[in-house]
């Protein structure tokens, strides 16, 4: 196949999606669109978190519409890294490049597409790319294969390191089901660094920007690992970083595609401060994306999610001085720069500004009459804080438990979580009791 010669160095956001994905519709795979935010066939995950989520029953065998080789650009929201973000790599809403085999290819093929992608036409350099592969155990080999792949394609055995189960393999979404070793991607960020260093060892150097998956296992309820008569190939490239690499910059923050909101907040912001930026920019973006899918700022599951990115984005900007709202002057942000290539943030604008609204207002009141009580309560403890004085806080004054453990680290206290759980069941068991007596004495007095 000839890749046409991009210049990637300056690549937009949008131009990225549409190199990607003329590439892989050459490399015959369809096209197919981006998937909701809110899973429809895997109930294990609250959000999309990852390309594969919307294609689980075709990666379980169900023939797809569209044929055994798939493409797209996929919207994904993770939380699990939320005290992470602000840092140079982590995102709560992110975009993932995705392609797929359902029993089409096999690992040589998966491999060179990526190499392919990366090297020609990206053109990344090749000396700056580290691969890591499964080290296997007792419940399958070592993925030799992989790492030979990678190495006929010019990557040297030194700079392919072996890792466990933890690191490289993916699945089962339950305890049985489909899964199997996985071999990511790995760019370097400062090759003037010490020789030898590889992505286990110095993962700030070393940014993972892709991963390819090969579902090539069923594992039973016995705990065995089947080998299955098929080969998927579910692989994801990490579109922001790839972003980021291209356009010489040290983090997604300063890219041209998060630039536009950055900027916002440091003007709405009159004591600026850089960490604090990224996390209102980054929860202002996932949150608008996640009020667009109709969900409700609200106290469990997914408007719980919503709920608290919005209120820890509102609490870094309170202590940036930004006064009165301003989420919904960065969601308009947000859609300006993203409603091309995603029209269902330009449908519901209205609806998103609304919410972000009603929720600032109510979270500032609560921000006010809380942070002046945790810091009453916080200097009377040296190093930890009772978990019945945070659940005071809690049920009291609405503070999220979140919150008050991020303000009780930042002075050095712990939070006893344990006492706060205890304090929260009591308190739940005693709302129980108190309804069935309000309605046994409802029934009493018919």
């Amino acid at each position: 196949m000839k890749t046409g010669k991009v210049d990637a160095g300056n690549l937009t956001a949008e131009q990225l999606r549409k190199v990607y994905l003329e590439y892989m519709a050459a490399e015959k795979h369809a096209i197919i669109g981006n998937a909701s935010l809110i899973p429809e066939h895997d109930p294990s995950v609250l959000f999309t978190t990852a390309g594969m989520h919307p294609l689980v029953p075709f990666l379980l065998g169900e023939p797809h519409p569209a044929g055994p080789r798939l493409a797209n650009v996929q919207k994904c929201l993770r939380t699990v890294d939320i005290m992470e973000v602000g840092d140079d790599v982590h995102l709560t809403f992110f975009e993932m490049l995705g392609y797929w085999s359902l029993g089409d290819y096999g690992k040589r093929e998966a491999i060179r597409l990526a190499h392919t992608f990366f090297t020609r036409v990206l053109r990344l350099d090749p000396a700056r790319l580290s691969i890591t592969c499964f080290a296997g155990d007792e419940d399958a080999p070592r993925d030799e294969p992989a790492a030979a792949i990678w190495q006929s394609l010019g990557i040297p055995p030194e700079r392919i390191t072996y890792l466990p189960k933890e690191e490289n393999w993916w699945g089962p979404v339950a305890v049985t089901g489909p899964c199997g070793p996985d071999t990511e991607i790995f760019y370097d960020v400062d090759p003037a660094g010490p020789a030898g260093a590889n992505p286990a060892a110095d993962p700030g150097r070393f940014w993972e920007i892709g991963n390819v998956v090969f579902i090539q296992y069923d594992r039973e309820e016995n705990g065995r690992y089947r080998r299955l008569p098929e080969l998927m190939v579910d692989t994801g490239l990490g579109f922001e970083r790839i972003l980021t690499i291209l356009q010489g910059a040290p983090s997604p923050y300063e890219t041209g595609l998060f630039r536009p909101l950055v900027s916002e907040v440091e003007t709405l912001a009159p004591a600026p401060e850089p960490f604090g930026v990224r996390v209102v920019a980054d929860h202002a973006r996932a949150a608008t994306f996640i009020l667009a899918e109709g969900v409700t700022p609200g106290n469990s599951d997914r408007p719980y999610i919503a709920r608290r990115l919005i209120r820890r984005a509102v609490r870094y900007g309170h202590e940036m001085g930004i006064e009165g709202p301003f989420l919904a002057r960065l969601a308009a942000t947000v859609v300006e720069t993203m409603g091309d290539a995603y029209p269902h943030l330009v449908e519901a604008q209205d609806q998103i500004r609304a919410l972000l609204q009603t929720e600032e207002q109510k979270f500032q009141r609560t921000l006010r009459r809380g942070r002046a009580e945790f810091e009453r309560v916080a200097a009377q403890y040296d190093n930890r804080l009772p978990g019945d004085v945070a659940f005071k806080l809690y049920d009291t004054y609405g503070f999220p438990i979140e919150l008050t453990q991020e303000l009780a680290a930042q002075q050095g206290l712990a939070v006893d979580m344990d006492g706060f759980q205890r304090a929260f069941q009591a308190h739940r068991e005693k709302s129980r009791r108190g309804a069935a007596e309000r309605f046994r004495g409802g029934l009493a007095s018919q």
